[in-house]
């Protein structure tokens, strides 16, 4: 355990840490065969996977889009420096930027910029106008930085792999 409570991966037992894998790599799998996987009954697969979420080892399942089918195929990580007198409510502003459809993830960070933002728009002209609008045009914002995604690939699970499908599974094009 982490010292604030949360179940660190390195305290899971190896089927826990199994099914934590399976699922990292296909979160859609069966439950009967994810217990034959990892060698348990399926009525013991389940207690357990239920008791990952409720410890908050797993937080949620969710669905791997393809922005651009979407209409959204412009991807773009965007450094945001906050002003030193806007420090107080570092939080305020990642959970705003959070809750804006562009946003994709919201990342807190140390070092010289405070947040890094990956948002998704139509296109150039869209991307521009969000950063004027939502941080340019910000009191509280002091630098922004974008860069553009050419392709994204997503990477391992933790402690090796279950297997091909969920390598091929995971290489997505952002």
């Amino acid at each position: 355990m982490t010292e604030d409570g949360v179940a660190a991966y390195s305290d899971l037992d190896p089927v826990d840490a199994a099914i934590v894998r399976e699922l990292a790599a296909d979160a859609r799998i069966a439950n009967n065969v994810l217990a034959a996987r990892v060698g348990i009954a399926p009525s013991t697969c389940h207690g357990r996977v239920r008791s990952l979420f409720e410890r908050g080892v797993i937080r949620g399942v969710h669905a791997d889009v393809d922005q651009a089918k979407v209409g959204r195929p412009l991807q773009a990580m965007i450094a945001v420096r906050l002003r030193p007198e806007a420090r107080s409510h570092l939080g305020a502003f990642a959970h705003a930027m959070a809750a804006l459809p562009e946003v994709l993830n919201v990342y807190f960070l140390a070092g010289a910029d405070d947040f890094l933002l990956q948002v998704a728009t139509a296109g150039s002209d869209e991307l521009r106008e969000f950063v004027v609008h939502h941080l340019s045009g910000s009191k509280d914002v002091a630098m922004t930085e974008t860069s553009l995604i050419f392709e994204h690939l997503r990477g391992q699970p933790a402690e090796g792999d279950s297997g091909s499908a969920g390598r091929k599974a995971r290489r997505a094009k952002g």
